[in-house]
């Protein structure tokens, strides 16, 4: 089977820094250097190992944590740039998650199946095509979180940015999901069934990285 070893480089580098990525790097570095589908941007790929050796690993960990887990504007989960607090999010969660388990692909137990570098990993362990049909799926909202990272400067816009040119479909603009108003919903819509929880219709059309139907001919192509 072809496959594209590519993801697992971003994959790895968009993870928690650790001290066992920083031991590996001189094997990045190599990839980098020889490996033809990173060479039209390797110059820019290059500034981000020359950032990761140019830091201590507290600083790198300190700098991922204030990137990633404090400003959900670059939050690395791509369904909560879809779906935000909707909870059609749970279903395409569901799906994504049948989709790993079709390929023989298991998550861990603390693993979210719309998290980043998860999904890369997938996209390495799947026949080449067929990745690049699944990151041309997920490629509006990539580009969406680099565009986000490159207006804060963040040397982790370089990798979203590579994964972009990577893709064979062009990103389109992304829609920000509305933030769910609990007691204006409750106004404008009505309760739902359960009298609980408002019944929310989306206002506004947003680019969905894996719906349903697409779920089921990606499993009927498989």
């Amino acid at each position: 089977m072809d496959t594209y070893p590519v993801y697992q480089w971003f994959s790895a580098l968009l993870c928690y820094p650790e001290a066992e990525l920083i031991e590996v790097l001189p094997e990045f570095q190599t990839a980098l250097n020889e490996w033809p589908q990173l060479s039209r941007q390797a110059g820019r790929l290059q500034m981000f190992l020359d950032y990761l050796n140019s830091h201590s690993l507290r600083e790198l960990q300190e700098n991922y944590v204030a990137t990633f887990d404090r400003n959900r504007n670059h939050a690395l989960y791509i369904f909560e740039h879809v779906y935000g607090e909707d909870r059609d999010r749970g279903s395409a969660m569901v799906d994504l998650l049948e989709e790993y388990r079709s390929g023989g692909f298991e998550l861990g137990d603390e693993e979210l199946p719309d998290y980043l570098p998860v999904l890369l990993e997938y996209l390495s362990q799947v026949p080449a095509e067929y990745a690049q049909k699944l990151l041309g799926d997920a490629v509006h909202v990539i580009a969406h979180i680099g565009n986000k990272l490159a207006r804060n400067d963040s040397p982790y816009a370089v990798l979203l940015q590579g994964l972009t040119e990577l893709s064979p479909i062009r990103p389109m603009p992304l829609t920000e999901p509305p933030v769910r108003d609990m007691d204006e919903a409750m106004e404008t819509f009505g309760p739902d069934i359960a009298g609980i929880e408002p019944l929310l219709r989306p206002s506004v059309e947003t680019i969905q990285f894996y719906p349903k139907a697409a779920f089921q001919t990606a499993l009927k192509g498989a």
